[in-house]
């Protein structure tokens, strides 16, 4: 089964200084057909003006992650973290036991585009921790996030892994999805065809119940793909 997920059908939250997508209920946006899926709790692809951002708030028991598209965030927390991430950085938070952050856009005369991700851990009450990292320039399949961090990952508390898929206009690759797994997709940039369903910019797909994706480019495209566990 592969549901589509259209971009313009995301619930929607326009601040001012904040313009922000959201894939599942968050904030005053709420669908119960949408509260998340399997492991992924929030999808937020967030637009924010220069030189604003989210004052200090806490988290706690949420593994938060950040994939910076253009801009930079500058990032302060409670565990003494003081960090920028740069446009094409990914950042991971943990929270755990609780924190408090702060994120707001760097940069006085630009806008920030970036996506916000939470993940529901596998275990409650872990010591809050932070992790950042800029990946090689996008090409083919890495892996960004892995419960054991490997291959140059980012460690997640959660049976999932995430990739993300540069792929050249009319390239075509397989993915095997091992049983009762879910994937989901997210297009960053470009247009897919995934097993002929076709996605565009801030697409998104549901799949459950398939052994084989098949996934051709039908621009130059980007997407991250999370292999996540069964509901």
């Amino acid at each position: 089964m592969i549901y589509l997920r259209k971009a313009q059908e995301r619930g929607h939250a326009n601040h001012g200084w904040l313009d922000s997508w959201h894939t599942f209920s968050f904030a005053d946006y709420y669908d119960a057909n949408f509260m998340g899926f399997s492991a992924l709790r929030v999808i937020n692809e967030d637009f924010i003006d220069a030189g604003q951002g989210f004052g200090k708030h806490p988290h706690r028991d949420m593994e938060i992650l950040t994939y910076v598209l253009e801009g930079t965030v500058e990032h302060q927390d409670s565990m003494g973290n003081k960090e920028q991430i740069q446009a094409g950085e990914f950042q991971i938070m943990s929270a755990g036991t609780g924190v408090t952050h702060s994120e707001y856009n760097g940069n006085k005369d630009k806008k920030l585009h970036l996506y916000q991700i939470w993940i529901l851990p596998e275990t409650k009450g872990i010591e809050p921790r932070y992790e950042q990292r800029l990946f090689d320039a996008p090409q083919g399949r890495q892996l960004v996030l892995s419960p054991d961090a490997r291959d140059g990952s980012l460690k997640v508390f959660q049976d999932m892994e995430l990739s993300r898929w540069a792929m050249k206009k009319d390239e075509q690759s397989v993915y095997q999805i091992q049983p009762e797994r879910r994937v989901w997709i997210q297009v960053v940039k470009g247009t897919v065809s995934i097993n002929g369903q076709k996605a565009g910019p801030s697409d998104a797909l549901a799949i459950w119940d398939e052994a084989t994706l098949s996934v051709h480019a039908d621009e130059e495209s980007e997407i991250l793909l999370f292999d996540l566990p069964p509901v």
